[in-house]
């Protein structure tokens, strides 16, 4: 669960930081005093697209920061990214400069927003004001309806690769008869070109060692013998030095024990010296001017490097290339047999993905019977009276394949009696739209918890749900039945929501005020968790206004004693 929020220079917000519980977390405040300011920031820190306008005036940067809870399926996308987890939580940072740049720390590690996205759907699912179920295309219908009830597609997301391949590959042979001939012109004269070098790996670095050597033989045959007489042949040589200082060495240590290992130092010494002596020796011996062998070599280094300016930056590259070349070469010298290979193939991958996407098909339709029927059940329990259906309808047509598979997932409802199914989008109410939108996140949830518990793995620490002004266009009944169902998806999950309406802010296990108050010409934001009796006053307000009044206090204890009894 998210653990704690912080902002500093973020819109209207100079420095606030507000610590979260579990259960249902409410953030309440007058009109513009920067709630869903808060939920923006925490969504940036989802990944959500970031502008210099968040910045503070006056100030050079933003900064957004936050602590969850971690979980093993956000320990697992750190790994994969290469950042180090830290213990039990996960601390995201983003900082927005002024100038348009930004940063991403998680851990106190650089990251990119890209992993703020991966992590997302592990750590918290942010509902803004300005999602609206126009929104909610039919893709993410589709993730909606996959989600609850667990359904993966890695299986038909693998044969359309294996599908997809094949056809391209066909796609290739059965292309232009002029053109393909072009290019088969081309990959012969490459695959004879790079043939007729016969390359050897590495041949090139073997070369110009050599040739270095060739090029500066008179010099290398002038330092190698000197090195040999300076240290064995001449009469002032090392190795003579080293013998007569041994033999006085040798007599002192006959007398004084001390130079006993002194002695054998300098043998040693000497032995090396001996050693480098032939080997510099050796290497003169076989040291011969060859021009011929020397333009020889160039003529080959002039020759590899040309392939490699053409095929690649090393020999290996070139390699790869001739083999590349002479594959595509043999495609077309046996065209025909190909093509009714890959045309067998071709039908056999497509029944093999029919065969998946009908199964997907059919984990649907089991699902969309379940999400309809939960979602209607909690849509009517925030006092409406709707219709509501998921139909799945499979695409068959090759048009429609995907890796996700070939069916629309159609969400249809009727908010009215006797009215027909409409396309979510068609919502006309603002308040309905808003109920529709929590019962749909709490069915979906909800079917998570149920899959989970069926195949009986430990469930993950509960994500964090944000609903920012859900309530908006509600009120009365309504809005306490609101109130019950985010009570009641906090029960497994924590939730965060910003509300105007007192009769939801009466079921909160935590209540926040965010407060803008002037001082000295500067306007600030703060967030500060209320006391039991700070709660009373606040919920007060919200019921009569600026102004309290006893009626509005004894309200209002009345009404957090009855949500206390709902818990």
């Amino acid at each position: 669960m998210l653990l704690e929020l912080r902002a500093e220079n973020y819109a209207v917000i100079d420095h606030a930081i507000a610590v979260f519980g579990p259960g249902l977390n409410l953030l309440t405040g007058e009109t513009g005093a920067g709630k869903s300011i808060l939920v923006d920031a925490l969504a940036l820190l989802m990944g959500d697209k970031a502008s210099s306008d968040v910045v503070r005036y006056g100030a050079d940067r933003a900064v957004v920061a936050c602590v969850f809870e971690s979980t093993p399926g956000a320990e697992s996308t750190l790994e994969s990214n290469g950042i180090d987890a830290e213990g039990a939580e996960i601390i995201l940072r983003r900082e927005i400069q002024a100038g348009g740049k930004g940063r991403v720390y998680v851990n106190n590690q650089p990251a990119t927003v890209n992993v703020l996205r991966q992590l997302a759907p592990e750590l918290a699912l942010v509902h803004s004001q300005s999602e609206t179920m126009g929104s909610f295309d039919l893709a993410q219908q589709r993730q909606l309806l996959d989600r609850s009830a667990g359904i993966a597609t890695d299986g038909v997301a693998a044969t359309f690769d294996e599908w997809s391949e094949i056809c391209a590959r066909l796609r290739r042979l059965e292309g232009d008869e002029q053109a393909r001939l072009r290019e088969a012109d081309l990959w012969s004269f490459q695959k004879n070109e790079i043939e007729s070098a016969a390359i050897k790996d590495q041949e090139d670095d073997e070369l110009e060692i050599e040739r270095r050597v060739l090029a500066n033989a008179e010099k290398l045959l002038a330092a190698a013998t000197s090195a040999h007489g300076l240290l064995y042949e001449s009469d002032r040589s090392a190795e003579g030095a080293l013998r007569a200082a041994l033999k006085n060495l040798e007599e002192l240590a006959r007398y004084d024990p001390q130079f006993g290992e002194t002695v054998e130092q300098l043998k040693s010494a000497t032995a090396v010296v001996e050693d480098v002596s032939a080997t510099v020796r050796d290497y003169a011996s076989r040291i011969q001017a060859s021009p011929g062998r020397l333009e020889e070599m160039e003529d080959r280094l002039e020759l590899l490097n040309r392939l490699k300016r053409k095929y690649g930056p090393t020999l290996a590259h070139v390699l790869a290339h001739g083999e590349e070349v002479a594959a595509k070469l043999a495609e077309v010298e046996n065209r025909d047999q190909l093509l009714l290979e890959l045309r067998a193939a071709e039908t056999k991958a497509a029944a093999v993905y029919r065969a998946a996407a009908s199964a997907l098909t059919g984990e649907r339709s089991a699902a969309a019977t379940k999400l309809e029927k939960l979602a209607e059940q909690h849509i009517n329990d925030l006092a409406m009276k709707a219709r509501f259906s998921v139909k799945v309808s499979p695409q068959e047509e090759e048009q429609h394949w995907t890796r996700l598979g070939w069916d629309l997932i159609d969400c249809r409802i009727a908010t009215n009696a006797g009215e027909p199914l409409k396309p979510l989008a068609q919502i006309a109410s603002g308040g309905e739209l808003s109920r529709v939108m929590l019962a749909l996140k709490v069915s979906v949830e909800e079917g998570v918890a149920k899959e989970q518990g069926r195949a009986r793995r430990k469930l993950p620490i509960p994500r964090t749900l944000v609903f920012d002004e859900i309530d908006i266009g509600i009120g009365g009944r309504a809005a306490e039945a609101v109130g019950q169902k985010l009570k009641e998806l906090s029960r497994t999950q924590q939730v965060l929501c910003v509300t105007h309406l007192p009769q939801i802010a009466a079921f909160g296990d935590q209540h926040f005020l965010v407060e803008k108050r002037e001082r000295q010409g500067t306007t600030k934001t703060s967030v500060r968790l209320l006391n039991d009796e700070e709660r009373t006053e606040e919920v007060a307000r919200m019921l009569s206004g600026a102004k309290l009044t006893d009626t509005s206090l004894r309200h209002a204890e009345q009404m957090l004693k009855t949500s206390r009894k709902a818990k």
